[in-house]
Protein backbone atom coordinates (compact mmCIF):
# COMPACT_ATOMS: atom_id res chain seq x y z
CA UNK A 1 0.00 0.00 0.00
CA UNK A 2 1.40 3.60 -1.10
CA UNK A 3 1.45 5.12 2.54
CA UNK A 4 2.69 8.76 0.62
CA UNK A 5 -0.24 11.00 2.08
CA UNK A 6 -1.74 13.47 -0.46
CA UNK A 7 -4.06 16.38 1.04
CA UNK A 8 -7.16 14.33 -0.34
CA UNK A 9 -5.97 11.53 0.92
CA UNK A 10 -5.93 12.86 4.20
CA UNK A 11 -9.78 14.14 4.35
CA UNK A 12 -10.98 11.01 3.25
CA UNK A 13 -9.04 9.24 6.35
CA UNK A 14 -10.57 12.21 8.50
CA UNK A 15 -13.79 11.31 7.17
CA UNK A 16 -13.32 7.67 8.00
CA UNK A 17 -12.01 8.01 11.21
CA UNK A 18 -15.03 10.62 11.99
CA UNK A 19 -17.50 7.88 10.84
CA UNK A 20 -15.78 5.13 13.32
CA UNK A 21 -16.33 7.83 16.18
CA UNK A 22 -19.92 7.86 15.57
CA UNK A 23 -20.32 4.05 15.25
CA UNK A 24 -18.69 3.90 18.59
CA UNK A 25 -20.57 6.67 20.39
CA UNK A 26 -23.67 5.33 18.59
CA UNK A 27 -23.86 2.17 19.10
CA UNK A 28 -21.51 0.57 21.56
CA UNK A 29 -22.30 0.10 25.55
CA UNK A 30 -20.30 1.60 27.62
CA UNK A 31 -18.28 -1.41 28.98
CA UNK A 32 -17.63 -2.21 25.40
CA UNK A 33 -13.94 -2.86 24.55
CA UNK A 34 -11.63 -2.92 21.72
CA UNK A 35 -12.25 -6.88 21.14
CA UNK A 36 -15.90 -6.18 20.32
CA UNK A 37 -14.36 -4.91 16.56
CA UNK A 38 -15.30 -8.27 14.65
CA UNK A 39 -13.18 -6.94 11.75
CA UNK A 40 -11.28 -4.22 10.20
CA UNK A 41 -10.38 -4.92 6.86
CA UNK A 42 -9.45 -3.52 3.42
CA UNK A 43 -11.72 -4.31 0.80
CA UNK A 44 -13.37 -3.02 -2.40
CA UNK A 45 -16.80 -2.92 -1.29
CA UNK A 46 -17.49 0.73 -2.02
CA UNK A 47 -18.84 1.42 1.32
CA UNK A 48 -18.23 2.32 5.13
CA UNK A 49 -20.01 -0.32 6.87
CA UNK A 50 -21.26 -1.70 10.48
CA UNK A 51 -22.77 -4.68 10.46
CA UNK A 52 -24.22 -5.98 14.07
CA UNK A 53 -26.90 -7.84 15.31
CA UNK A 54 -29.51 -5.69 14.53
CA UNK A 55 -28.65 -4.57 10.69
CA UNK A 56 -26.22 -3.36 8.43
CA UNK A 57 -25.62 0.56 8.70
CA UNK A 58 -24.41 1.97 5.05
CA UNK A 59 -21.57 4.97 5.33
CA UNK A 60 -20.72 4.59 1.78
CA UNK A 61 -20.58 8.09 1.85
CA UNK A 62 -17.59 8.14 4.18
CA UNK A 63 -13.87 7.48 2.85
CA UNK A 64 -14.77 7.12 -0.65
CA UNK A 65 -11.18 7.10 -2.79
CA UNK A 66 -10.22 6.47 -6.18
CA UNK A 67 -7.42 3.23 -5.10
CA UNK A 68 -9.00 -0.10 -4.82
CA UNK A 69 -8.57 -0.40 -0.62
CA UNK A 70 -11.88 0.09 0.77
CA UNK A 71 -12.52 -0.13 5.06
CA UNK A 72 -15.37 -1.79 6.77
CA UNK A 73 -15.70 -1.72 10.28
CA UNK A 74 -17.98 -4.41 12.06
CA UNK A 75 -19.46 -4.35 15.44
CA UNK A 76 -21.93 -6.07 17.45
CA UNK A 77 -24.69 -3.69 18.10
CA UNK A 78 -26.73 -4.31 21.15
CA UNK A 79 -30.32 -5.17 20.76
CA UNK A 80 -32.59 -2.06 22.17
CA UNK A 81 -33.83 -2.24 25.85
CA UNK A 82 -36.73 -3.72 27.08
CA UNK A 83 -39.51 -1.65 28.91
CA UNK A 84 -39.12 -1.97 32.49
CA UNK A 85 -41.95 -4.11 34.05
CA UNK A 86 -44.80 -1.83 35.49
CA UNK A 87 -45.48 -1.22 39.31
CA UNK A 88 -47.72 -3.32 41.34
CA UNK A 89 -50.94 -1.50 41.92
CA UNK A 90 -52.61 -2.12 45.61
CA UNK A 91 -56.30 -1.48 45.82
CA UNK A 92 -60.02 -2.24 44.89
CA UNK A 93 -60.18 -2.65 41.09
CA UNK A 94 -63.15 -0.64 40.85
CA UNK A 95 -61.60 2.63 42.39
CA UNK A 96 -59.10 5.64 40.69
CA UNK A 97 -55.60 4.72 40.08
CA UNK A 98 -52.75 7.33 41.78
CA UNK A 99 -49.66 7.03 40.93
CA UNK A 100 -46.67 8.67 43.20
CA UNK A 101 -43.67 9.15 42.17
CA UNK A 102 -40.88 9.74 44.21
CA UNK A 103 -38.50 12.27 42.77
CA UNK A 104 -34.49 11.21 42.04
CA UNK A 105 -33.23 8.08 43.03
CA UNK A 106 -29.96 5.68 41.79
CA UNK A 107 -27.48 7.81 41.47
CA UNK A 108 -29.37 11.04 40.92
CA UNK A 109 -29.33 12.07 44.82
CA UNK A 110 -31.54 14.87 44.21
CA UNK A 111 -30.72 18.07 46.23
CA UNK A 112 -28.41 17.09 49.64
CA UNK A 113 -28.54 19.07 52.76
CA UNK A 114 -24.70 20.63 53.48
CA UNK A 115 -25.10 19.90 57.10
CA UNK A 116 -27.16 16.60 58.39
CA UNK A 117 -26.00 14.93 54.09
CA UNK A 118 -29.93 14.29 54.24
CA UNK A 119 -30.45 13.50 50.84
CA UNK A 120 -33.49 14.34 48.36
CA UNK A 121 -34.45 10.75 46.71
CA UNK A 122 -34.43 8.73 50.57
CA UNK A 123 -37.20 11.83 51.56
CA UNK A 124 -39.49 11.64 48.37
CA UNK A 125 -39.02 7.60 48.54
CA UNK A 126 -40.37 8.42 52.15
CA UNK A 127 -42.85 10.44 51.79
CA UNK A 128 -44.18 8.60 48.49
CA UNK A 129 -44.51 5.86 50.94
CA UNK A 130 -46.46 7.48 53.48
CA UNK A 131 -48.55 8.93 51.16
CA UNK A 132 -49.31 5.39 49.68
CA UNK A 133 -49.82 3.80 52.92
CA UNK A 134 -52.51 6.72 54.06
CA UNK A 135 -54.38 6.42 50.21
CA UNK A 136 -54.79 3.19 50.52
CA UNK A 137 -56.05 3.11 54.36
CA UNK A 138 -58.62 5.22 52.93
CA UNK A 139 -60.05 2.65 50.34
CA UNK A 140 -61.04 5.32 47.76
CA UNK A 141 -58.41 4.94 45.41
CA UNK A 142 -55.56 2.56 43.98
CA UNK A 143 -52.20 3.64 44.06
CA UNK A 144 -48.82 2.52 42.35
CA UNK A 145 -45.39 4.02 42.92
CA UNK A 146 -43.12 4.95 39.93
CA UNK A 147 -39.92 3.43 42.69
CA UNK A 148 -39.94 1.96 45.95
CA UNK A 149 -36.70 1.51 46.07
CA UNK A 150 -33.15 3.42 45.12
CA UNK A 151 -33.36 3.50 41.52
CA UNK A 152 -33.18 5.92 38.87
CA UNK A 153 -35.73 6.45 36.31
CA UNK A 154 -35.35 9.14 33.69
CA UNK A 155 -38.58 11.78 33.34
CA UNK A 156 -40.30 10.83 30.58
CA UNK A 157 -40.26 6.81 31.74
CA UNK A 158 -41.67 8.43 34.98
CA UNK A 159 -45.31 9.90 33.63
CA UNK A 160 -44.73 6.84 30.57
CA UNK A 161 -45.16 4.66 33.94
CA UNK A 162 -48.39 6.28 35.20
CA UNK A 163 -49.61 6.35 31.61
CA UNK A 164 -48.64 2.81 30.70
CA UNK A 165 -50.98 1.89 33.70
CA UNK A 166 -53.71 4.25 33.04
CA UNK A 167 -53.74 6.48 36.37
CA UNK A 168 -56.28 8.97 36.76
CA UNK A 169 -53.78 11.33 38.57
CA UNK A 170 -49.61 11.72 38.97
CA UNK A 171 -48.28 13.10 41.89
CA UNK A 172 -44.14 13.74 41.76
CA UNK A 173 -43.18 13.95 44.85
CA UNK A 174 -39.92 16.94 45.53
CA UNK A 175 -38.21 19.16 48.13
CA UNK A 176 -36.99 22.55 46.86
CA UNK A 177 -33.72 23.75 47.93
CA UNK A 178 -31.55 27.06 47.65
CA UNK A 179 -27.91 27.58 48.33
CA UNK A 180 -28.50 30.37 50.77
CA UNK A 181 -31.22 32.22 52.30
CA UNK A 182 -34.08 30.74 54.83
CA UNK A 183 -36.51 30.11 51.80
CA UNK A 184 -39.25 27.58 53.94
CA UNK A 185 -42.56 26.53 52.57
CA UNK A 186 -44.09 23.67 50.14
CA UNK A 187 -45.52 24.55 46.69
CA UNK A 188 -47.12 22.65 43.88
CA UNK A 189 -46.01 23.40 40.48
CA UNK A 190 -48.58 21.81 37.03
CA UNK A 191 -48.18 22.74 33.37
CA UNK A 192 -47.57 26.36 31.94
CA UNK A 193 -49.96 26.49 28.60
CA UNK A 194 -46.40 27.20 26.90
CA UNK A 195 -44.95 24.16 27.80
CA UNK A 196 -48.73 22.51 26.82
CA UNK A 197 -49.02 24.61 23.41
CA UNK A 198 -44.82 23.01 22.32
CA UNK A 199 -46.07 19.59 23.75
CA UNK A 200 -49.19 19.51 21.73
CA UNK A 201 -47.15 20.30 18.99
CA UNK A 202 -44.54 17.51 19.41
CA UNK A 203 -47.02 14.70 19.87
CA UNK A 204 -48.88 16.11 16.94
CA UNK A 205 -45.59 15.54 14.77
CA UNK A 206 -45.30 12.27 16.25
CA UNK A 207 -45.27 9.50 13.16
CA UNK A 208 -47.45 6.97 14.84
CA UNK A 209 -49.98 9.26 16.75
CA UNK A 210 -52.20 6.08 17.99
CA UNK A 211 -53.14 6.09 22.00
CA UNK A 212 -51.79 9.80 22.06
CA UNK A 213 -54.90 10.85 23.96
CA UNK A 214 -56.65 8.71 26.61
CA UNK A 215 -56.82 5.83 24.25
CA UNK A 216 -57.81 7.65 20.93
CA UNK A 217 -56.25 6.37 18.11
CA UNK A 218 -55.77 9.22 15.72
CA UNK A 219 -53.15 7.32 12.99
CA UNK A 220 -55.69 8.42 10.92
CA UNK A 221 -56.33 12.02 11.99
CA UNK A 222 -54.57 14.90 9.86
CA UNK A 223 -51.99 17.02 11.63
CA UNK A 224 -54.28 19.55 11.86
CA UNK A 225 -56.97 17.90 13.36
CA UNK A 226 -54.53 15.48 15.74
CA UNK A 227 -52.77 18.94 16.77
CA UNK A 228 -56.45 20.23 17.57
CA UNK A 229 -57.93 17.16 19.58
CA UNK A 230 -54.35 16.89 21.75
CA UNK A 231 -54.41 20.85 22.23
CA UNK A 232 -58.31 20.35 23.45
CA UNK A 233 -57.55 17.60 25.87
CA UNK A 234 -54.00 18.40 27.08
CA UNK A 235 -55.91 22.35 28.07
CA UNK A 236 -58.71 20.18 30.05
CA UNK A 237 -56.23 18.01 31.57
CA UNK A 238 -54.48 21.20 32.42
CA UNK A 239 -57.13 22.88 34.17
CA UNK A 240 -57.60 19.49 36.24
CA UNK A 241 -54.02 19.49 37.39
CA UNK A 242 -54.63 23.15 38.47
CA UNK A 243 -57.70 22.04 39.75
CA UNK A 244 -56.27 20.27 42.28
CA UNK A 245 -53.39 21.84 42.63
CA UNK A 246 -55.62 24.36 44.79
CA UNK A 247 -57.56 21.39 46.62
CA UNK A 248 -54.15 20.49 47.42
CA UNK A 249 -52.99 23.94 48.77
CA UNK A 250 -56.43 24.08 50.98
CA UNK A 251 -56.05 21.23 52.95
CA UNK A 252 -52.81 20.96 53.48
CA UNK A 253 -52.11 24.98 54.91
CA UNK A 254 -53.67 23.67 58.13
CA UNK A 255 -51.32 20.68 58.07
CA UNK A 256 -47.70 22.27 56.94
CA UNK A 257 -45.89 25.08 55.98
CA UNK A 258 -46.51 26.65 53.02
CA UNK A 259 -44.88 29.04 50.77
CA UNK A 260 -47.47 32.28 50.08
CA UNK A 261 -47.79 31.98 46.49
CA UNK A 262 -48.54 28.09 46.79
CA UNK A 263 -49.61 27.17 43.22
CA UNK A 264 -47.16 27.58 40.46
CA UNK A 265 -46.90 27.00 36.32
CA UNK A 266 -43.66 25.68 34.97
CA UNK A 267 -42.44 23.97 31.64
CA UNK A 268 -41.20 20.64 33.86
CA UNK A 269 -41.11 17.73 31.63
CA UNK A 270 -42.55 15.30 34.11
CA UNK A 271 -46.21 16.72 33.88
CA UNK A 272 -46.12 16.40 29.98
CA UNK A 273 -48.94 13.54 29.80
CA UNK A 274 -51.52 15.27 27.73
CA UNK A 275 -54.33 13.02 29.40
CA UNK A 276 -53.66 12.34 32.77
CA UNK A 277 -53.98 15.14 35.44
CA UNK A 278 -50.32 15.94 36.79
CA UNK A 279 -48.39 18.01 39.63
CA UNK A 280 -45.01 18.23 40.79
CA UNK A 281 -45.60 18.88 44.77
CA UNK A 282 -42.45 20.29 46.16
CA UNK A 283 -42.55 19.39 50.04
CA UNK A 284 -40.39 21.37 51.84
CA UNK A 285 -36.97 23.06 51.79
CA UNK A 286 -34.50 20.21 52.76
CA UNK A 287 -31.62 23.08 52.11
CA UNK A 288 -33.10 24.66 55.37
CA UNK A 289 -32.76 22.92 58.67
CA UNK A 290 -35.94 23.69 60.44
CA UNK A 291 -37.88 22.14 56.13
CA UNK A 292 -35.23 19.32 56.71
CA UNK A 293 -36.67 17.97 60.30
CA UNK A 294 -40.04 18.15 59.13
CA UNK A 295 -39.52 16.22 55.61
CA UNK A 296 -37.37 13.84 57.80
CA UNK A 297 -39.64 12.95 60.39
CA UNK A 298 -42.77 10.76 60.90
CA UNK A 299 -44.64 13.12 61.84
CA UNK A 300 -44.12 15.42 59.04
CA UNK A 301 -44.48 12.72 56.41
CA UNK A 302 -47.39 11.73 57.87
CA UNK A 303 -48.89 15.51 57.52
CA UNK A 304 -47.78 15.39 53.59
CA UNK A 305 -49.51 12.45 53.21
CA UNK A 306 -52.49 13.44 55.16
CA UNK A 307 -52.89 16.58 53.09
CA UNK A 308 -52.30 14.35 49.84
CA UNK A 309 -55.40 12.13 50.99
CA UNK A 310 -57.89 15.07 51.96
CA UNK A 311 -57.09 16.71 48.52
CA UNK A 312 -57.52 13.38 46.58
CA UNK A 313 -60.95 12.42 47.98
CA UNK A 314 -62.64 15.74 47.00
CA UNK A 315 -60.64 15.55 43.97
CA UNK A 316 -62.75 12.55 42.75
CA UNK A 317 -65.73 13.20 44.60
CA UNK A 318 -66.08 16.27 42.55
CA UNK A 319 -65.39 14.05 39.28
CA UNK A 320 -67.72 11.54 40.41
CA UNK A 321 -70.76 14.05 41.09
CA UNK A 322 -70.21 16.29 36.98
CA UNK A 323 -70.57 12.20 35.54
Amino acid sequence: MDFRWTVAQTARHARAVFAASVLFLGFLPPSAGADTIAAVEASDTGQFAAAGVAGQLDFSSFGRRSGPSRYKLSIPVPPPARARPLPRVQGDDSRPLVVIDAGHGGVDPGAINAESGLREKDVTLKVAKAIRDVLLESGRVRVALTRDDDRYLILRERYGIARRLKADLFISIHCDSVGSGDATGASVYTLSEVASDKEAARLAARENKADVISGVDLGDAGADVSSILIDLTQRETMNASAGFARLLGREARPLMPLKPNFHRMASLMVLKAPDMPSILFETGYISNPVDAAFLDSRDGRDAIAQSVRRAVEVHFARRMAAR
